[in-house]
């Protein structure tokens, strides 16, 4: 952890920089696919040839997400593993994303394949467009298998280190598809086929290019086992990748929306059911260049703004946010000015301008679209920056609110305005949704600011002799704390209770507060999306590598922090749960916090579920499981009869 140090004291505008620049570009690369195809269709094909790629859109899109869904998830595992020192297993969570990922590709393209022409009229295909998104779809489904692996490698490969590597391969093939395409609909006159072989042509070199990397790793090395499912490593993965996925799925179902809502309500204008679909297309288009520029700018602010927010250096993390919404606004606001003002320049670039009719919905639904493009792309970096902070509760809802309104208003608005009504429905959605999330954001400005950073006692690993290191792990009023610490005493050996929380805030720079609070039970609404956070994620690895440090000094005992399994292979761990009968556990926290027989009976409650749901997210095993400890000791015997009956028993097994 010392190494992230710099993340608290270099110039912030020169991190951001740093940190953003790569992201936006990777982001931008991501798309380039999609919308190059959208260019050389619409002037190769025409606006149908639009409407046709934006119905096998969503089907994409799941891909997309799944892939995230692996990758992203193998990614923080892998970025965990490494904090923590855990290498051993690294290379068969990486196989099983990458199996997981390919597996997925070919659930999703039996599935295509076996539903036809009928899921293609499902999301939004019409008489017209049918057979070019039968055409178009046929071969992009095709390699789904090999390019949502692809995509899930990047991902494990920048986290390994390699960023450069992922995007010079992601560039590679989004090079190979702009010079493929306009070979094969204009030269070889392929049509809209052509698109699609120029597509997963790149894809192909893409998946090439990363599936080469596995043999040159620098953090694991991939062998044939580490293909073999593990439920147990895999799970963790998975769990950190759901945030991605449900991101992605969001897109499939505004798209599908979108697709059905704009076919019915075209049918009945003068324009037709295709008019207002390859406009849609078109438009999305753009906003998709505009919204990954933001989002790179907040998703490259994340590790700085979350190290920060540790170590609670609050000014650098307002000075931060400043700056992500300056460049944020800048961007958008570039951006709406050209959209308002020559709106007829982009939809040119996507062809079908020789029809009148179609050229002018979409410059007319261009403008109102994309009417507020700024306060869309703010609304998104506000809630990037909540979760980078670990406000999992209040980022969550946020980061969804703009696109649930937006399914809303869809529905509603068409049904007074018709089918520009679903275009209206955009800037109404970003308007209540800045809104709120502006009300958001100025509580948490509040709290930043009156937020100081104390100066906080510091610990220093005390030298002991060698011998038991051991581990307590507590129900909630069972005074596991005072059983260990008497225990401690009368071994003549260090304990660790808070003088561990120290030590991990001496070793990493973040807050003791901070680090204390990450297994409390103030999250408890989203535990397992605040325990994903990238501030937590580092105080969770600063924690461990605390526990392993003061158990190399030698025998003490060490109070909570999951410190039973994180010294798992380590020799001479006594591992001990104490636990008590409940109204025991009630009496004991009305005597010591003055709570009500009700307050205690759900502060028990309460801190047991953050425990157990800590124990569960770090490890993967169940919190008081009997199978996994030594001894499993009633409290209720009494605080030194317990202590005394540890000390006992490491002293009959030889342990001191």
């Amino acid at each position: 952890m010392e190494n992230s140090n710099y993340l608290g004291t270099e110039k912030v505008g020169t991190l951001l920089r740093k940190f953003a620049i790569p992201c936006i570009c990777s982001l931008i690369i991501s798309c380039l696919y999609n919308i190059v195809d959208q260019i050389f269709v619409g002037n190769g094909v025409g606006y149908l040839g639009n409407a046709a790629t934006g119905v096998i859109f969503p089907i994409t899109v799941v891909g997309w997400g799944l892939s995230l869904f692996f990758g992203d998830g193998a990614a923080a595992a892998l970025s965990v593993s490494l904090g923590r020192g855990e290498t051993k297993d690294i290379h068969r969570s990486v196989g099983g994303a990458v199996l997981g990922s390919f597996l997925s590709g070919v659930v999703v393209i039996v599935i295509a394949y076996l539903w036809g022409d009928n899921l293609l009229r499902l999301i939004g295909a019409t008489d017209a467009n049918i057979q070019m998104a039968h055409d178009y779809g046929v071969i992009i489904f095709a390699m789904m298998p090999l390019a949502m692996t692809q995509n899930t490698l990047a991902s494990i490969i920048r986290a390994d280190g390699s960023p450069k590597y992922a995007m010079a391969a992601m560039l590679t093939g989004a090079i190979i598809n702009i010079i493929g395409d306009p070979v094969a609909i204009f030269v070889l006159d392929m049509g809209i086929k052509g698109a699609a072989w120029a597509t997963i042509l790149g894809q192909f070199v893409s998946f090439v290019i990363c599936a080469a990397y596995l043999g040159r790793s620098k953090t694991f090395r991939v062998k044939a086992n580490s293909f073999k499912p593990s439920a147990a490593l895999l799970k963790p993965v998975m769990a950190l990748g759901t945030s991605s996925l449900l991101t992605q799925l969001s897109i499939v179902i505004i798209t599908v929306v979108n697709n059905i809502l704009l076919v019915k309500y075209g049918a009945q204008s003068l324009y037709g059911a295709d008019i207002p679909l390859a406009a849609f297309v078109v438009i999305m288009k753009l906003f998709q260049i505009v919204l990954n520029i933001a989002i790179g700018i907040a998703a490259g602010a994340q590790p700085i703004v979350g190290y920060n927010y540790g170590a609670k250096n609050y000014d650098r993390v307002r000075e931060l946010l400043k700056l992500m919404i300056k460049w944020t606004v800048i961007v958008g606001l570039i951006c709406m000015v050209l959209f308002e003002a020559i709106p007829g320049v982009f939809i040119r670039m996507f062809g079908s301008a020789d029809d009148p009719i179609y050229f002018d919905f979409a410059v007319l639904c261009l403008r109102i679209y994309l009417s507020l493009i700024l306060v869309t792309c703010v609304q998104k970096v506000c809630a990037i920056f909540l979760q980078s902070i670990g406000k999992a509760k209040a980022a969550a809802p946020l980061s969804i609110l703009r696109d649930a309104l937006l399914i809303v208003f869809s529905l509603l608005i068409p049904v007074f305005l018709g089918v520009t009504g679903i275009f209206w429905a955009a800037p109404i959605a970003d308007i209540l949704a800045i809104l709120i999330t502006a009300a958001v954001m100025i509580r948490v400005w509040k709290e930043l600011s009156r937020s100081k950073h104390a100066q906080e006692p510091t610990a220093a690993i005390q030298p002991s002799r060698q011998g038991a290191i051991i581990t307590i792990a507590r129900e909630h009023g069972s005074a596991g704390k005072r059983i260990g610490q008497l225990v401690a005493q009368r071994l003549n050996i260090p304990c660790y209770y808070k003088e561990l929380v120290a030590v991990a805030a001496q070793e990493s720079g973040l807050a003791q507060e901070f680090i204390s609070g990450i297994n409390s039970d103030e999250n408890a609404v989203m535990r397992e999306l605040y325990l994903s956070t990238d501030p937590v994620k580092r105080a969770i690895a600063a924690q461990d590598t605390a526990i392993r440090k003061i158990a190399d000094a030698g025998s003490c005992v060490l109070i909570g922090r999951s410190a039973d399994y994180v010294l798992r292979n380590y020799k001479d761990v006594v591992r001990i749960f104490i636990h008590a009968p409940k109204s025991y556990r009630e009496k004991k926290v009305m005597e010591m916090y003055g709570d009500s027989p009700e307050a205690a009976k759900k502060s028990i409650a309460r801190s047991d579920a953050a425990r157990a749901a800590y124990y569960k997210s770090v490890s993967g095993k169940e919190w008081g499981d009997p199978h996994g400890y030594e001894l499993c000791i009633d409290a209720s015997m009494g605080e030194d009869t317990a202590a005394n009956l540890i000390c006992d028993y490491i002293k009959r097994m030889n342990k001191l």
